[in-house]
């Protein structure tokens, strides 16, 4: 687990969570949250090398940290400053090793699951009740005093955080959001829950029942969590790598670190094993269809298990656990997810406002009829000022009760135009934001001109008709909760480093590589679906 509450958010750490919280509960109703294959892959390499290194850093600190000091020693020098200070060959070590177990067909047991699941809650409840009992409410309302204090004290005064502001807050506004876009990663994959609409009695009831009540039961536990871990050691004291162990040593517990150093350990392990176990399936069948190199399809005569897919995707992640930081490795993580939750929210917001692709030829000729008298009311409607107003007019007063083409590319076209404006008013913010609500004259006046296009264009769309099909589970609040989904997506991500995005940058660069240098012309999917319009696109419902 990484450390947040060291660094930039401190005690008001678990107010980041809950930021979080919040975002996942508007996102994960989005029905329709199905990757792209190449976003499903990196997310799940992310997650993999993540969690590796993590099983590492904890399995380090259990035998004293003699794994850190010698790769350090040896290797810090040599390792450029956007990778981590030195290789982590036990993490690749563990990928490597399971890749192995997968490719001789041993699949993900259901048994072993369950008992990883109670030894991680066994786990949980043994931190939030110890720390509660051990907690000083003094670590929330921490001073400049405590840390020169702190600072005299300790042999080792580099391993002290910054102090920020002290109290609750110490790193403001700034850092309670820079800490959700890192807690983020911690709720995802509640998703999958919308994926069961189908099966599910009222879906209209259960599934909104479903992601909410998980949610917040996960927010409870990283809550408790959070707060247990800034109650027992100030924020400034919390050690990145192996914050609980060396918590519960604060506190003059040391035994208890074991236990939930042992316990933290094979739930990591189990959860390297979940997150490996899928990705070869998936590469398999994209190498199947076209959009991966057609070898990496290739199964084991005798285990039936994609050998190649296996070992390249076990390849890939070891060698991001390998030379990637795990902070890095989180950011990437959360920023993929934020990315795919913003796209999942843009095609939810268009496609409800598509026309039905199912209308029999007979409707959309009525449709043509219909719309036939509007065009000889008016022979000026060729000249430019008569077309221009008629558009206009339709802008606000549109011609149908149904969506057409010409109302759905106008919300088409007003989407991409409210993501350009959200991401120029989120980097606003993110880079001068107390400039903006200071007043400085120059970047107000433009965040409030951002706002108000905003608003118009929110207006514009909300006037359109949207599709009346019925569906199992629609989306509430259109246009308004996709809208502040992207909004929030996007300000998170900017809260992320400028490494992030070049790890991220990089990756896409070498996808988007592959598909169009390889897939998009082997692709049997997309090559038997180019015949349908651009509106026929199919994703889940919305």
């Amino acid at each position: 687990m990484p450390n947040l509450g060291h660094g930039s958010h401190g005690p008001v750490l678990r107010i980041s969570t809950a930021t979080s919280v919040w975002e996942n509960c508007g996102l994960s109703s989005l029905p329709g949250t199905s990757y792209c294959p190449m976003s499903l892959v990196r997310a799940w390499m992310a997650v993999t090398g993540s969690v590796a290194r993590a099983w590492s850093i904890a399995f380090d600190s259990l035998i004293g940290n003699h794994i850190f000091q010698a790769l350090e020693g040896t290797f810090s020098p040599y390792m450029p400053y956007y990778l981590a200070k030195y290789p982590d060959f036990v993490a690749l070590s563990l990928v490597l090793l399971l890749t192995g177990v997968l490719v001789l067909g041993v699949r993900e047991s259901v048994l072993v699951g369950k008992i990883s699941t109670g030894i991680n809650l066994l786990v949980l409840s043994f931190i939030i009740l110890s720390g509660f009992i051990k907690g000083d409410l003094h670590n929330w309302k921490l001073t400049e005093q405590d840390y020169t204090l702190n600072t005299s004290e300790s042999s080792d005064i580099y391993s002290l955080g910054p102090l920020g502001s002290g109290g609750f807050v110490p790193f403001n506004y700034d850092g309670i959001l820079h800490g959700a876009a890192l807690c983020f990663y911690s709720f995802v994959g509640f998703d999958d829950i919308v994926t069961k609409g189908e099966e599910a009695p009222n879906p209209h009831r259960s599934i909104p029942i479903s992601i909410m009540s998980t949610v917040f039961i996960c927010f409870l536990a990283y809550f408790g969590v959070s707060a247990t871990l800034t109650l027992m050691v100030p924020y400034y004291q919390i050690q990145p790598d192996s914050p609980f162990p060396q918590a519960f040593l604060h506190v003059g517990w040391g035994p208890a670190r074991y236990v939930v150093a042992v316990g933290i350990l094979c739930f990591l392990l189990y959860r390297l094993q979940s997150s490996l176990f899928p990705v070869p399936q998936v590469i398999q069948e994209m190498a199947e269809d076209g959009l991966l190199f057609r070898g990496l399809a290739r199964t084991h005569a005798h285990t039936k298990t994609p050998i190649m897919a296996t070992v390249s995707s076990g390849i890939l992640a070891g060698i991001m656990a390998l030379l990637f930081e795990f902070s890095n490795l989180v950011d990437l993580m959360s920023i993929g997810h934020l990315l795919v939750y913003s796209l999942v929210a843009f095609f939810v917001l268009v496609l409800r406002y598509q026309p039905d692709c199912n209308l029999s030829k007979n409707e959309k000729i009525e449709d043509k009829i219909q719309m036939m008298p509007l065009v000889k009311e008016n022979p000026l409607d060729s000249e430019p000022e008569a077309g221009s107003s008629k558009t206009l007019k339709s802008l606000w007063l549109p011609v149908s009760t149904t969506p057409t083409q010409k109302s759905a590319q106008i919300v088409y076209g007003c989407a991409f135009l409210l993501v350009l404006l959200l991401t120029i008013l989120s980097l606003i913010l993110v880079q001068w934001p107390s400039q903006v609500f200071s007043g400085d004259p120059v970047l107000t006046t433009v965040a409030v001109l951002l706002l108000l296009l905003t608003t118009g264009i929110t207006v514009i769309i909300w006037r359109q008709p949207q599709d009346p099909s019925p569906l199992p589970f629609k989306v509430p609040a259109l246009p308004l909760l996709p809208l502040v989904s992207i909004f929030v997506n996007v300000y998170l991500m900017m809260q992320t480093t400028s490494g992030t995005w070049a790890l991220f940058g990089i990756w896409n660069a070498f996808g988007f590589l592959i598909y169009f240098g390889y897939g998009i012309r082997h692709s049997l999917a997309g090559n038997n679906h180019q015949q349908p319009p651009a509106t026929s696109l199919h994703l889940p419902d919305s």
